[in-house]
């Protein structure tokens, strides 16, 4: 059984770092545990969210892909519209201290405010340790979690690989589909797809 995954615990965090790539989760497996903490200081356990869908967002906000999705508020709609619904949110960044998009929390918290985040956390993981545990490669990069704990989605946000903010509109958003999926009770039509964007920056 995989270990809880406990950021800030050396242990936890060489084993997801020495974690060779093919231990990446795999859909319709139970999700890798969690615990993280937030940009205020609050943890967050995936153990906490039994019963609820959790969706993991990759994030950099200088990434030209993660623009397209939030300069027009597109993620921001998106997320509002999840969090209404009892999901749970968490935008992951782990850009590496130096590395593109790397934040601070209190830069982060200032950035959520001011492009009107509607996530449940922004979570810091300048480690790279739940971006490695979850075989996070690209900003965005988004992972579904089921109810009942197993990962039902893993891949790009939509079908369109660019980073056009006009192209949303003609795209097939498989986020927004996978969680119509999981509310209505049944199996999510696309499980996973090739996701796209700019790399992790580890």
């Amino acid at each position: 059984m995989m270990k809880e995954l406990i950021l800030g615990s050396a242990a936890a965090l060489a084993m997801a770092l020495a974690a060779p790539a093919a231990a990446a989760p795999t859909v319709g497996q139970p999700a890798p545990a969690f615990t993280v903490t937030d940009s205020n200081g609050r943890q967050h356990s995936l153990a906490d969210f039994r019963g609820k869908t959790v969706v993991l967002e990759w994030t950099n906000a200088e990434c030209p892909f993660v623009k397209k999705f939030y300069e027009p508020g597109v993620m921001q709609r998106l997320q509002a519209e999840a969090t209404r619904n009892g999901v749970i949110w968490l935008t992951v960044n782990s850009g590496a201290p130096g590395k593109q998009g790397h934040v601070t929390p209190a830069a982060a918290n200032a950035k959520m405010k001011a492009a009107g985040f509607n996530s449940t956390a922004y979570i810091p993981d300048p480690e790279g340790a739940l971006g490695r545990l979850y075989g996070a490669r690209t900003t965005p990069h988004m992972f579904v979690i089921a109810p009942d704990g197993t990962l039902a989605y893993a891949g790009a946000i939509d079908d369109t690989p660019t980073a056009n903010s006009a192209d949303i509109a003609k795209a097939r958003n498989f986020v927004q589909l996978a969680l119509a999926d999981i509310a209505a009770g049944r199996p999510v039509a696309t499980p996973t797809s090739r996701p796209y964007g700019c790399s992790v920056k580890y």
